[in-house]
């Protein structure tokens, strides 16, 4: 359907924010058979270096989304555990995708700042875990976002925050 603007002449949709793909496209994959996979194959396509871990979204709604990471060669360090970079990575694409899906649609976001924290040697199959609820922005706000990444045990190997600079369009 074509929506006309105030001149009448006829305007391009406005494409969905980033978080609203995410959702639609989880939402209809992630019921089918395999569906969870290939949609972590997506978004290895889409942003190749988040990717390059071959992480797999577990489960995903707005603000709340669980990952889980392989522990496989490719992903170790020289002390035999999952790599520092690699647990960033994790952290960072988890928050984001918490993030982007829990962000109104009248709102942008960037990250702006990156840290961890190491609590022990991360081994075996991990799981992260980020729930955020996005503050009302009214006006440029920074906001931080923290990814809990645990072992088999259940036990933290790591703290993920990812600082967002958020601004309405």
């Amino acid at each position: 359907m074509e929506r006309l603007g105030d001149d009448g002449r006829t305007m391009a949709k406005a494409n969905p924010s980033p978080g609203a793909r995410a959702l639609e496209s989880w939402r209809r994959l992630s019921r089918r058979p395999g569906g969870k996979w290939l949609y972590s194959r997506l978004v290895s396509l889409t942003v190749p270096y988040t990717g390059s871990i071959g992480a797999k979204v577990e489960s995903l709604e707005p603000g709340h989304v669980v990952v889980s990471l392989r522990d496989r060669r490719r992903v170790r360090n020289h002390l035999a555990s999952i790599h520092a970079v690699a647990l960033i990575n994790l952290g960072e694409f988890t928050s984001g995708l918490a993030m982007l899906t829990g962000l109104p649609t009248s709102v942008r976001g960037i990250v702006t700042q990156l840290s961890g924290e190491f609590i022990k040697k991360a081994r075996g199959r991990l799981m992260a875990d980020c729930q955020c609820r996005p503050p009302e922005v009214r006006e440029t706000a920074d906001y931080p976002v923290v990814a809990e990444i645990r072992n088999a045990d259940d036990e933290v190997v790591a703290r993920v925050t990812t600082h967002w600079r958020l601004a309405p369009k």
